[in-house]
C-alpha cells in the first residue's frame, strides 16, 4: 500500500516534508507476473506501425518483455521473443525469409507462430526443433497499425473494433509515434484532467489550440460501458460548447478537434484522434496514434492528414530553456517523476476525473486478479463496441444571472451527455 506525506501547516517548514513516499506499485509495475502487467495484457495493444514493418527485422519493448516484430516475404507478420532460443543471439539482426526469420548466428528459422521449422546443422534424423517452440505472441493489423495479444492464451479476446474506426463518412490514417520517460499511468489518466487544458494549454503557453480553450469550463464526469468520459461545458458568447474527451479502458484515449472555438452550431462530432498509452516498461511510455478524417471538405483542415504534424504541446520543447517558458504536456506529465507518487499529491475539486480513472484501473487490475474479465474487454467478436467521445456546440442565450448561467451551462452538458449515453450517437 501507499503511504501519504505529512500536511504540511507551517511556513518554511521543508524541513519536515523531506521524505518520499512509495509508489503506488499496484499501478505502476507493469512486467510479467505484476498486478497492471497483467490486467494490461488482458487486451490487445499496439505494438508499431505497419509500415515500420520493411526488409528488416523491428526491435521493440512491451510491457518490459524485449521482442522483435517482422514481416516475412509471404507478408505473414510476427511478434517474437527477442533472443534465440540456441544460444542467445538477438533477432533483431536476423534475415526475413519466405517463411519467417532465420536468427544470424546459426540459421535456425521461425515462424510467425514460433514453430521452429529449420535447424541448420542438425543431424537428419534429430527431432530436437519438433519437440518446442520459440514464444511468440499473436497479432493483427488495423488502420495501419499491428496489434498484439500478449495474455495468457486461453483468454485471448476477439479484437476489438470501436465504432469511432469504422464511421461513415471517415477514413482512420496512422499518425505519429512518440515516446515519454515516465510511467503511463500519469499520461494516460491527463485526459480526464480538462482543467488544465485553460492553464496549461492556454494562459502559460499561449493558446496552443484556441483561444476559447482557456475558458474554464464547467465540469462532470460520467461512467461508460467501457470507461469514462469528462463533461466540460463552456459558454461561448450566446453558444454552450460542450466537450466530452473518453478514457477507453485500459489505456486508450480518444479527443475531439483541437480546432473548436464553440462559435459555429453543430451537433454530436466524434473524435479527431484515438491514442493508445502503451507502457514500454515501469518509467518509459510510447504513444500510438489512430487520426479520424472526414471525407467531407472543409470538416477536418487538411493538415490533420499530414502524418509529420503532431498535436501542439506534446512533444518535448526543443531547448531547456524554450521547455520552461512554454511548457506542455510532456514538461507537465515527465517531470511529475519516472513514477508519479500519489502520497505526495493533495487532491482538489478539479482531480475528480483522474480519481474517477483510477478507482476504474484498480477494479479492473483486481477484477483479473479474482479470475474474471476487465470492464472493457468485449468477447462477443461480432460487435462493434460504442465509444462517447462529441463535440457539440448549442445555442443558448446567456442569463443576466451569472450564478443560474453557470448551472444552465453544466445542465446543457449533463444533458447532452446522458443523450450520447443512451442514444450511442456513433454507432447509430
Amino acid at each position: 500500500m501507499t503511504t501519504s506525506a505529512s500536511f504540511l501547516k507551517t511556513r518554511y517548514g521543508g524541513y519536515l516534508h523531506r521524505e518520499v513516499p512509495d509508489e503506488d506499485v499496484e499501478f505502476s509495475r507493469v512486467g510479467p507476473g505484476t498486478p497492471c502487467g497483467e490486467y494490461l495484457r488482458r487486451f490487445w495493444q499496439p505494438i508499431c506501425f505497419s509500415d515500420e514493418l520493411k526488409d528488416l527485422p523491428h526491435r521493440v519493448k512491451v510491457f518490459g518483455e524485449e521482442l522483435v516484430v517482422f514481416r516475412d516475404l509471404s507478408g505473414a507478420a510476427g511478434l517474437l521473443e527477442l533472443h534465440c532460443p540456441h544460444r542467445g543471439a538477438s533477432l533483431e539482426f536476423g534475415l526475413i525469409d519466405a517463411k519467417g526469420i532465420r536468427c544470424c548466428y546459426h540459421g535456425w528459422q521461425f515462424a510467425a507462430d514460433g514453430t521452429i521449422l529449420e535447424m541448420p546443422g542438425e543431424p537428419a534424423h534429430s527431432t530436437l526443433k519438433d519437440r518446442f517452440y520459440h514464444g511468440a505472441y499473436p497479432i493483427q493489423e488495423h488502420g495501419g497499425i499491428v496489434f498484439a495479444y500478449m495474455g495468457p492464451p486461453d483468454r485471448q479476446p476477439p479484437f476489438p473494433v470501436y465504432d469511432s474506426f469504422v464511421r461513415a463518412g471517415h477514413r482512420v490514417i496512422p499518425g505519429q509515434k512518440y515516446f515519454y520517460p515516465c510511467n503511463w499511468l500519469q499520461i494516460m489518466e491527463n485526459v480526464m484532467d480538462p482543467a488544465h487544458a485553460a492553464f496549461l494549454h492556454t494562459i502559460v503557453s499561449g493558446a496552443v489550440f484556441t483561444d476559447e480553450f482557456g475558458i474554464l469550463p464547467e465540469l462532470e464526469f460520467r461512467e461508460t460501458p467501457v470507461g469514462m468520459i469528462y463533461v466540460a461545458s463552456r459558454r461561448v458568447g450566446q453558444n454552450i460548447w460542450v466537450r466530452m474527451a473518453e478514457a477507453v479502458l485500459p489505456n486508450l484515449q480518444q479527443v475531439g478537434p483541437i480546432w473548436e472555438d464553440g462559435h459555429t452550431e453543430h451537433p454530436f462530432s466524434g473524435p479527431m484522434i484515438s491514442r493508445w498509452i502503451v507502457p514500454v516498461d515501469d518509467t518509459n511510455t510510447m504513444f500510438l496514434e489512430l487520426r479520424h478524417v472526414s471525407e467531407t471538405e472543409g470538416v477536418t483542415p487538411a493538415w490533420w492528414a499530414d502524418r509529420a504534424i503532431t498535436v501542439p504541446g506534446q512533444l518535448a520543447a526543443e531547448c531547456y530553456v524554450d521547455g520552461q517558458r512554454r511548457p506542455g504536456d510532456y514538461e507537465a506529465q515527465v517531470s511529475q517523476r519516472p513514477v508519479a507518487i500519489h502520497g505526495l499529491e493533495h487532491i482538489s475539486a478539479t482531480d475528480r476525473g483522474v480519481m474517477m480513472f483510477r478507482v476504474q484501473t484498480r477494479r479492473g487490475i483486481r477484477a483479473v486478479q479474482a479470475g474474471h474479465d476487465p470492464k472493457g474487454l468485449c468477447c462477443d467478436a461480432s460487435a462493434v463496441i460504442t465509444t462517447y467521445c462529441n463535440d457539440a456546440v448549442i445555442r443558448m442565450p446567456s442569463d443576466v444571472d451569472p450564478a443560474i448561467d453557470r448551472q444552465l451551462i453544466r445542465e446543457t452538458g449533463r444533458r447532452l451527455a446522458e443523450g450520447n449515453l443512451k442514444d450511442r450517437p456513433l454507432s447509430g
